[in-house]
């Protein structure tokens, strides 16, 4: 049962804390002690950064798949992925903050230029008044014949910085799917689980919430993330209804379910609880909807799909009930072209505060075009 790490930042020993957590998940990606120390390296500066420039926040840790766009088939491979959240001040010059010997606190320079380089993606997003987002993904040996971090990931002026790539096979739209997760109360495990995985043209997003907390709400959607790695070839509904037998033994899940089909640009969706899903289709927002009931439990005698048109100015984000229910989706044009583990993260930090912080353990998973200027 995979852990996830949440690590507050509000003074210098837990600098030390983000690293040794960073460590920990290295460990279980099966980094090398290579890739390790980068990892390591990453988390320290992320933190380091909180403290000096933010006056504290939030390292999230956890233990993912990469970007749907880098990958043809099945999320095997497995990296630690680094999340800096902070409500501080933002960053005016994003551009130049990346720079190396850029510095506003007086110190070298070298942090978000550094992270850049090290991390396989690297991306961020800082609005100033409502703080910076940054997201950092470090894997085993670089892919072959990648370019060097750093030329795979480039600054927007306003919008951020953001990883990805184009779909490998040459599909009509290319599409890149991340989350983020965060444990109720700092709990080593989360009863959230999100997952992405691909077949021929249809590439499936899904979002669990096992019921209530802990280790058996994390097992029961971990059951429904190893039920839909199975189901890759089917629809929403179908994969709902096989996810309730795989999920019998379970205390059971909310679970929602999106496919899109890359080649005809459809999104399709079903969703089952409360599990809640926005779509972005221009400049506006609109909820898909999903069936009262528990998968596991008690399943809906009729799963309804709802099918929409897919597009380069589309973006999807499903989300757990820790989101508050008055949430309201942003607004930022400089989101469709972020990473979609930094949307997640940004969707976090802007639904909470650090004077309310989330309420139940939290997990947003993003689809999200690949920019068409991304090599």
């Amino acid at each position: 049962m995979p852990r996830v790490w949440d690590v507050p930042v509000h003074d210098s020993t837990r600098v030390r804390d983000a690293r040794v957590a960073v460590e920990d998940a290295a460990a279980t990606a099966g980094l090398d002690e290579r890739r390790k120390a980068a990892a390591a390296l990453v988390a320290t500066e992320l933190a380091t950064n909180l403290l000096k420039h933010a006056e504290g926040g939030q390292i999230l840790i956890d233990v993912v798949a990469p970007p749907a766009a880098l990958r043809d088939g099945r999320d095997e491979a497995r990296v630690v992925q680094i999340a800096a959240l902070d409500h501080g001040p933002g960053i005016p010059d994003m551009s130049a903050a990346l720079r190396d010997g850029f510095s506003t606190a007086h110190s070298l320079g070298a942090g978000l230029g550094t992270c850049r380089r090290l991390a396989d993606d690297f991306g961020l997003h800082s609005t100033p008044g409502r703080g910076t987002v940054a997201v950092a993904r470090v894997g085993g040996v670089p892919r072959a014949g990648a370019a060097p971090a750093g030329a795979r990931t480039g600054a927007a002026p306003a919008d951020g910085v953001t990883g990805g790539g184009p779909d490998p096979r040459g599909t009509s739209f290319g599409v890149r799917a991340g989350g983020v997760n965060i444990p109720y109360a700092g709990a080593a495990y989360s009863g959230d689980a999100w997952a992405w995985v691909r077949a021929e043209d249809r590439l499936t997003l899904m979002l669990a919430d096992g019921l209530g907390h802990g280790p058996e709400a994390a097992r029961a959607s971990q059951a429904a993330v190893q039920g839909v790695r199975e189901a890759a070839h089917l629809t929403p509904a179908e994969s709902l209804r096989r996810l309730h037998r795989a999920l019998s033994g379970t205390r059971g899940a909310a679970v929602a379910v999106a496919q899109l089909d890359t080649r005809a640009g459809r999104l399709r969706f079903a969703g089952v609880g409360n599990v809640g899903a926005r779509l972005r289709e221009g400049g506006t927002w609109r909820s898909l909807l999903s069936r009262p009931g528990i998968v596991g439990a008690h399943r809906p005698a009729t799963l309804r799909e709802e099918e929409v048109a897919w597009a380069d100015d589309r973006l999807l984000i499903l989300h757990t009930d820790g989101l508050p229910s008055r949430w309201t989706p942003s607004s930022d044009p400089g989101l469709l072209a972020a990473d979609p583990a930094v949307t997640a993260a940004v969707t976090i930090r802007d639904a909470s505060s650090p004077a309310r912080p989330v309420r139940d353990d939290t997990a947003v998973a993003v689809l999200t075009p690949t920019p068409p200027d991304r090599p």
